[in-house]
């Protein structure tokens, strides 16, 4: 399926000198964004428009208590950010923001996008602007992954949007399944569907949170992937990969919308959901 543009888009057609047009053809043949991408991004801090802010739809600690109830519409979600990630209603599936579009990972391996008016209930979008990169290394599993981007953050008590672009040799990714009414994630994750997949092209969409923000969003790094092709799309749980590049963009700034839902007001949020979110997500190979 090509990629289309976000309903909320409009089309602007403007000239560019050819050298202009070379230096961008360049970048994006290096970078792997696309043009769209590069000049949303540059008009963006041209304009002021806000740089270096989470936008975040209900916590962690929420997640963790099972309250799965949709409160923000995908439609909302652009207006804050262009690269994210979460999940949608009931925990249906896993959700990928890249360059603008949003997309879902369902449990039967399915990648769509999802209508305007689909609701999630956890969220978290940043508008990517790279502030550190690195190029050409080799990934030997999740743990090398980690040595790599540690190598780039600059320090541990701001959050990062990590933004990893690789023909994956190999990588191991899980979709959650629906919900049922009542499951905690712990439980909801427990049936959750597991693929593996070769020779992926694709990006790999994600955070990495401080150890303090824990029922906020989920601690260290939390990684969605999508492929080129968009046929594949999950929570990263293991990869290889001779050739990675890492894009970093540091985020000092949080907007936390909380939802209003009866079961968000009720939920007891006051435990430490790091045991349980270490469960949820996977260990990692």
């Amino acid at each position: 399926m090509p990629p289309t543009r976000p309903q909320n888009h409009q089309p602007l057609l403007v000239g560019l000198p050819g050298s202009l047009q070379k230096l961008l053809e360049e970048h994006c043949q290096r970078s792997g964004e696309s043009a769209e991408h590069v000049i949303h991004s540059a008009l963006a801090a041209y304009l002021g428009h806000d740089r270096h802010t989470i936008f975040q739809v209900s916590t962690s600690g929420a997640l963790v208590k099972g309250v799965y109830d949709g409160c923000v519409k995908v439609g909302e979600l652009r207006r804050h950010g262009d690269f994210g990630l979460g999940t949608f209603d009931s925990l249906d599936g896993e959700g990928i923001m890249l360059d603008g579009e949003i997309w879902q990972a369902r449990s039967d391996g399915t990648v769509t996008h999802p209508p305007d008016d689909a609701l999630v209930p956890f969220w978290v979008a940043t508008h990517f602007v790279a502030d550190a990169t690195s190029k050409g290394s080799k990934v030997t599993g999740w743990a090398g992954l980690v040595r790599e981007i540690d190598a780039l953050r600059s320090g541990e008590n701001i959050s990062f949007a990590i933004r990893v672009r690789g023909n994956f040799r190999r990588v191991k990714y899980r979709t959650a399944c629906k919900a049922k009414p009542g499951e905690s994630l712990v439980e909801a994750t427990s049936h959750q569907a597991e693929f593996t997949a070769e020779d992926v092209l694709g990006t790999l969409v994600g955070f990495w949170t401080p150890t303090y923000a824990r029922t906020i969003n989920v601690p260290g790094y939390h990684l969605h992937l999508l492929s080129d092709d968009r046929k594949r799309a999950g929570h990263v749980l293991d990869i290889e990969a001779d050739h990675v590049e890492i894009a970093l963009a540091s985020e000092n700034h949080l907007s936390l919308a909380l939802p209003e839902t009866a079961s968000f007001l009720k939920a007891d949020l006051t435990g430490d959901p790091v045991a349980d979110l270490a469960r949820a997500e996977g260990d990692h190979d």
